[in-house]
């Protein structure tokens, strides 16, 4: 395949995404082999990395801008979860020689203006090319009180569970972006929009250290990740299905066929907050939600471990799935 006419490796960084790293000093412009960062004094680094994939984690269709936007949002995901505020990333990007300088320039724009919003910068990384689907990489980095990290374990018997936002529409809108999903264009529209561009709760997740036991986001499907915060805690849980908060446009759905309220459950790519917390800190998680203006609802309670992990109906039957969530293998 021949290469298309765009800037060399060096060039390339250095017109398109040595500008992002302009708010942080420590990256030298992107012209040196690493990046130097201090963090603040009573502070530790909270690292987290995920890579997304053309056909895997986005459509090959859905435009560069919001691949970027989903690549950062996912990792600012992860920092919120553990309650770390984001300082700064590293950007590993795989382009095929048919990748255009317009898509590139589109896909650093993304990254911009997401840049702005949650007050982070580009520290760093590598470009290559390659012969398969698009990928990229991303670590981000982000500080935290020495020693209050919010663990996945933690969670303890009698602990309220926890989620912000809605649930499903991930999942709900990668079937509207495949054309699985009727219903009223505005709607299908919402729901693509929510499976490229999720909404990280880093305004939550600060102020949930000293309140929530334990804290994951919600990627791989709300009952997959449930369960992987109750195997690191040692604890069941139960989940009241009706009390799970879904979006106007997921309700519509699931009105029109019941069986996607399944998918909402176990689809994924939600990226919201999944946590657990004493009843005792009720009262201070409701304010945290309302001054961040964050949406979040109790959904359930963790429950002794021979008591497994299971979600009910509204006449406490339990729920049986096809499967709890997303898996790579």
């Amino acid at each position: 395949m021949p290469q298309l006419d765009r800037p060399d490796e060096f060039s390339l960084i250095a017109k398109v995404f040595a500008p992002l790293s302009a708010e942080a000093p420590g990256a030298f412009g992107l012209t040196d082999d690493a990046a130097v960062f201090c963090p603040g004094e009573g502070m530790e680094l909270v690292l987290t990395v995920d890579a997304i994939v053309e056909g895997v984690h986005f459509l090959a269709s859905d435009p560069a801008g919001s691949v970027a936007q989903k690549l950062l949002r996912v990792n600012l995901s992860d920092l919120a979860a553990k309650g770390a505020s984001p300082r700064g990333y590293l950007l590993v990007t795989s382009w095929r020689a048919d990748t255009t300088l317009a898509w590139i320039e589109e896909f650093a724009d993304g990254l911009r203006r997401d840049q702005q919003s949650f007050g982070i910068a580009l520290w760093g990384g590598d470009t290559v090319s390659t012969p398969g689907p698009l990928s990229f990489s991303l670590t981000a980095i982000g500080e935290v009180p020495r020693g209050r990290m919010l663990r996945r374990s933690g969670a303890n018997v009698g602990d309220d569970i926890y989620v912000s936002g809605t649930i499903g529409d991930g999942a709900l809108g990668l079937a509207a972006a495949e054309g699985q999903l009727g219903g009223a264009l505005d709607d299908v529209q919402w729901l693509v929009d929510r499976y490229r561009c999720p909404h990280p709760r880093n305004a939550l997740g600060p102020r949930l250290i000293g309140l929530a036991s334990a804290s994951l986001d919600i990627s791989d499907g709300l009952m997959a990740d449930l369960t992987h915060l109750c195997e690191c805690s040692a604890v069941g849980a139960r989940i009241e299905a009706p009390l799970v908060p879904l979006s106007p446009a997921a309700i519509r759905a699931v009105e029109a066929n019941s069986s996607w309220f399944g998918t909402a459950l176990t689809g994924g790519d939600d990226y919201e907050l999944l946590f657990t917390a004493p009843p005792a800190k009720a009262a201070l998680i409701e304010a945290a939600a309302r001054e961040t203006g964050t949406p979040v609802t109790r959904i359930g309670v963790v429950v002794s471990p021979e008591e497994g992990i299971n979600a009910v109906d509204s006449q406490g039957s339990p729920i049986t799935f096809g499967r709890l969530g997303f898996k790579h293998f």
